[in-house]
């Protein structure tokens, strides 16, 4: 398990980098939203954790974290044709001593069924990530989301 850091020991990226995370976070929510399992996991470096609620076990390593993924959306909505949106907002990036990178954001789902136009509001969370740059490309290291009726 990877620690995060205190905020009064870190550092704000540039805005380079924030950008560059905001363009990582929408590539990975498409993935998700669009239920592409393994594109999904591609997003964690291989020894990645997913830890999804904090009531649950975390998935670690890629074809763990596509399974929990398929797993999850088969537990709430079974073959029922829905369409999930993951809005994240209220980004913060800051630099870790390690090198690795900060990320906390809220997160709010909108779900939408073919029969009923108008989106229905999911859970809202905290998103905690740390992330990495491998090669040039931002990777999730660990992950921990808190749903809000879960956190008081």
């Amino acid at each position: 398990m990877i620690d995060h850091i205190a905020p009064e020991r870190q550092q704000a990226v540039d805005a380079a980098l924030y950008a560059q995370v905001q363009h990582f976070y929408a590539r990975q929510v498409g993935f998700l939203d669009d239920l592409r399992a393994e594109e999904f996991a591609a997003t964690f470096t291989p020894d990645g954790v997913l830890r999804p609620s904090p009531t649950g076990p975390a998935a670690v390593g890629r074809p763990e974290i596509a399974a929990a993924l398929r797993a999850a959306h088969e537990r709430r909505f079974g073959t029922e044709p829905v369409r999930r949106r993951h809005w994240y907002s209220m980004l913060r990036v800051d630099h870790r001593p390690d090198g690795a990178l900060d990320a906390r954001c809220y997160s709010t789902v909108l779900v939408t069924r073919p029969w009923d136009p108008a989106p229905v509001a999911g859970p809202s969370s905290v998103v905690q990530d740390v992330l990495v740059l491998r090669d040039g490309e931002l990777l999730t290291k660990d992950r921990r989301v808190t749903p809000d009726h879960l956190s008081f």
